[in-house]
């Protein structure tokens, strides 16, 4: 979400600033160079992983951050001035890219066959283009999270639900103890809303299962249609239902996301529950003054509509697309997709695996492991839905409709028919 409020010029003047792909080194080695909006710390790790690998090479490895990487990979495309290979974190953005500019299909680069066997179901298919494996995801996060304030919640003896109706009766017996459920905001400057897109794509993807959710991303299912619907209905039984949420209905469009959780860890919980993605955690230690993570944290994974029923996890990521055609780049490509590149990452970032069989000893904390878990337990890995919509509609009608809803200012039929109306034609 930070990247949304970087300025246009931000992106012009970096532009001048990264060198693009294939540069020679001192000593005539070359360099493959790596375009990524990451986390330093996960960088970082990744480079060090890189560099082990390349010690024996003829070339070297560099992943340089990168600023609003969604929009300069567009301008590079059209000065034809490209990194070797570009981690992009959204997936509209690589079928652009595709679009634009001739990339790798990596089905012949890669052991697809290998990775179909280590890798969370569903995140494959999350790079793949008409038919072809044309990106890569090398890290993931998972947002289909329900946090809890570890402490109290033992004490109150509260168990994780393993459906939706069974959150519905959770919500209900916690409120009957004389507590308030849900923490929830969703404001968060020009981008206010996006965490109500969430709970959305959450919804859909559990009453509709992972086809109907692709085909709704895609607008061949309407947002005026009837999972669309279950899904709001859900949504305000859940939200607005009086004394479901602290500060009510009311209180939503105007609480930040990023602290709505903080009354949850108060000695007295002021609410109980708080949907939200992996990323979370950082605010928690950071505004809410939570110190150990794994002691003061609870989390359990969103819940099917139906137990042993499809059970989809929604999640983000960055993914390795492959823009130049060459055997150095080809290689790094491999190691990229070695289910170990983020062993020297994990230890010490907010790195989670899209591979089952990673080492999640070497996760820093329970807390993470507990996450990634409920990703790699999931029957599916479906990627954000905003993030997949043309912009207009995902980072636009989606987020202004879903406020102006659940602040009250206009029903739910005029909601469904503006979003369904902004949907470019083209």
């Amino acid at each position: 979400m930070a990247a949304l409020g970087m300025a246009a010029v931000v992106a012009t003047t970096t532009t001048g600033c990264l060198a693009g792909g294939g540069d020679e080194e001192a000593g005539g080695d070359s360099e493959v160079l790596v375009w990524a909006s990451l986390d330093p710390p996960v960088i970082e790790g990744l480079q060090a992983a890189l560099d082990e690998r390349a010690a024996d090479s003829d070339f070297t490895v560099k992943i340089q951050a990168v600023d609003d990487i969604n929009s300069l990979i567009m301008q590079r495309i059209q000065a034809g001035d490209t990194p070797d290979i570009a981690m992009i974190p959204q997936p509209g953005v690589v079928k652009d890219v595709v679009a634009r500019t001739d990339t790798v299909a990596l089905d012949d680069v890669l052991d697809v066959g290998a990775l179909e066997e280590t890798m969370t179901p569903g995140t494959l298919e999350a790079g793949t283009v008409d038919g072809e494996l044309r990106a890569l995801l090398v890290s993931m996060n998972v947002k289909s999270l329900v946090f809890y304030n570890k402490p109290a919640w033992e004490k109150a003896g509260y168990e994780a639900p393993e459906t939706i109706e069974e959150l519905n009766a959770l919500t209900e017996q916690i409120k009957s103890d004389g507590n308030t459920p849900w923490c929830m905001g969703i404001e968060s400057e020009a981008a206010t809303g996006w965490p109500a897109t969430d709970w959305f794509e959450d919804l859909v993807m559990r009453y509709g299962g992972a086809d109907v959710y692709n085909q709704w991303v895609a607008h061949e299912v309407p947002f005026d249609s009837d999972v669309v619907r279950e899904a709001a209905a859900e949504f305000e039984e859940l939200m607005f239902t009086e004394g479901n949420v602290l500060g009510g209905r009311q209180s939503i469009p105007s609480t930040n996301f990023g602290t709505a959780a903080n009354p949850m860890f108060k000695a007295q919980p002021e609410c109980w529950m708080y949907k939200q993605g992996s990323f979370i955690t950082g605010f928690f230690q950071e505004s809410a003054g939570v110190e150990n993570l794994d002691e003061e944290v609870g989390v359990f994974g969103f819940p099917p509509a139906e137990s042993g029923g499809e059970n989809p996890v929604l999640g983000g990521g960055d993914l390795a697309v492959m823009l130049t055609d060459d055997d150095p780049t080809a290689q790094v490509m491999e190691w990229l997709a070695d289910p170990t590149i983020g062993e020297q990452a994990a230890p010490n970032s907010s790195f989670i695996s899209p591979h089952t069989t990673f080492d999640a000893s070497l996760y820093p904390t329970d807390l993470t492991r507990d996450m990634a878990t409920v990703a790699y337990e999931s029957t599916a890995f479906l990627f954000d839905g905003s993030d997949q919509m043309p912009g207009e509609v995902g980072a636009g009608s989606f987020w202004k409709e879903m406020t102006a809803w659940i602040a009250d200012q206009q029903d739910l039929d005029t909601t469904l028919t503006n979003i369904d109306e902004s949907w470019p034609s083209s």
